[in-house]
């Protein structure tokens, strides 16, 4: 799988519904690099690295996490340069961490086939907690190229983080548009409180994690559908 080139300075690593392996995003700076989430495992990874060298590009030297489910985080201990996430992720991805360590690897892997697809072969299961962590929001300066990074209420999960790049009009949502797991159901509330997050930004990509990307108005509309 190669990667996908969005703006002057945006790639993607399209997802995979087999192994369930979402869209990781790179970010190239004039300075440094930053990626969007770490991927499901090391293999997921180390594809990644791959296509990057196969574009010329640089491996990260930030790898920012959009929230803490593992298919997003578990590649973690395989990344280059630093991990950032918000305070409320590292918690959930250290309770994580220790549910496993208590419950064993077939507790985990028993969650979903997807899951048993990405770790087949009896590849480990390892989970390492963020670098650093923040609350709120982050500017990042990458080199002509300021990130910001925010905490946002969301269907999916407690502990969303969405990455708008402004010079490129891009917003990575994660998962946060989804409903949450196992059940997929969206709350009405914190739909509309994520509507209210995306619709002040000027951005003609968003980028959720398992599709393609869309644009600010298709975004909104399939939020406002899961009303």
């Amino acid at each position: 799988m190669d990667l996908t080139r969005l703006t002057e300075r945006i790639w993607i690593f399209p997802y995979e519904e087999w192994r369930d392996r979402p869209t990781l995003g790179y970010i190239r700076g004039n300075n440094w690099s930053l990626a969007v989430d770490a991927g499901h495992s090391s293999g997921h990874t180390e594809a990644f690295y791959k296509a990057l060298e196969r574009q010329g590009l640089p491996l990260p030297s930030l790898t920012v996490l959009t929230h803490w489910h593992w298919d997003h985080t578990f590649g973690m201990h395989a990344i280059h340069g630093l991990s950032l996430a918000n305070a409320r992720t590292d918690d959930h991805i250290r309770s994580c961490r220790e549910w496993i360590t208590r419950e064993g690897r077939e507790a985990f892997l028993s969650q979903d086939f997807k899951i048993r697809n990405e770790y087949a072969d009896e590849r480990p299961v390892i989970v390492t907690s963020s670098d650093m962590v923040y609350t709120g929001e982050m500017l990042l300066e990458a080199g002509d190229c300021p990130v910001k990074i925010f905490q946002a209420e969301s269907p999916h999960t407690d502990d969303s983080t969405l990455i708008f790049i402004p010079g490129e009009k891009v917003l990575f949502l994660g998962d946060s548009a989804y409903g949450a797991f196992p059940t997929w159901e969206s709350d009405p509330e914190l739909c509309r409180k994520l509507i209210d997050t995306i619709m002040p930004l000027d951005a003609d990509i968003c980028i959720p994690s398992h599709h393609d990307p869309l644009t600010k108005s298709e975004a909104v509309r399939n939020l406002q559908e899961a009303l």
